[in-house]
């Protein structure tokens, strides 16, 4: 269970006085704990992950419109995002999502997908990539393939 790994890791960022590890950690605890006790069930790897991702996704927001003047808040989301990303689930690469994709294809026998397909081939692919890939990455990638 993530929970309890992420517990034992603040521990030990706190007894090595890592301040800025043991906080982030510490959300990410409260965070697991807090969907947990909604679900009111444990949670699942896939869920674990997505709550992983959710909250680099939002370090990764705050890095991005920040000003660049601004170093520190720079530096802490980095080092916030290398902190997470430890327990992120491993993201597929772009190989591996054009093969999905292909996969989809098949089975919906669309040889070449043109843009009035994009909604059949999304309803059947994102339940395969989520958490694996980015939206994002998956949506260009496909938009690619239908040039």
């Amino acid at each position: 269970m993530l929970e309890n790994i992420v517990r034992e890791e603040m521990v030990k960022a706190l007894k090595n006085k890592e301040n800025a590890k043991k906080t982030i950690l510490s959300l990410l605890v409260q965070k697991l704990s807090l969907a947990a006790k909604e679900k009111k069930a444990p949670l699942t790897e896939d869920e674990e992950g997505q709550i992983v991702l959710k909250m680099c996704k939002q370090i990764q927001e705050t890095l991005d419109s920040c000003p660049p003047f601004r170093v520190d808040i720079k530096n802490q989301a980095c080092y916030e995002l290398a902190v997470l990303s430890a327990y992120a689930p491993t993201q597929m690469s772009t190989d591996e999502v054009k093969s999905v994709i292909q996969d989809v294809l098949t089975e919906l026998g669309i040889e070449k997908p043109v843009p009035k397909d994009k909604g059949k081939i999304m309803k059947i692919l994102m339940p395969r990539v989520k958490g694996k890939a980015d939206g994002n990455l998956v949506n260009d990638i496909l938009a690619e393939m239908m040039k």
